[in-house]
């Protein structure tokens, strides 16, 4: 049986790979607050006003 990787309970089909809704509800905020990110060397990019109007042609 697979586990919960928040609290490691036996997952349940309806919330899967989770054990409830609150350990999916977890897992969301910390994708939410950044927390799950790949490293990087690059500078963050920074939008100025609107970020939708950013231009992508920047090469």
């Amino acid at each position: 049986m697979a586990k919960c990787p928040n609290c490691s309970k036996v997952a349940v089909k309806r919330h899967r790979p989770f054990c409830s809704e609150r350990c999916a509800n977890a897992d969301l905020a910390r994708w939410l607050d950044g927390r799950y990110r790949i490293p990087t060397d690059e500078a963050p990019m920074v939008y100025e006003g609107n970020p939708d109007a950013a231009r992508e042609d920047d090469g």
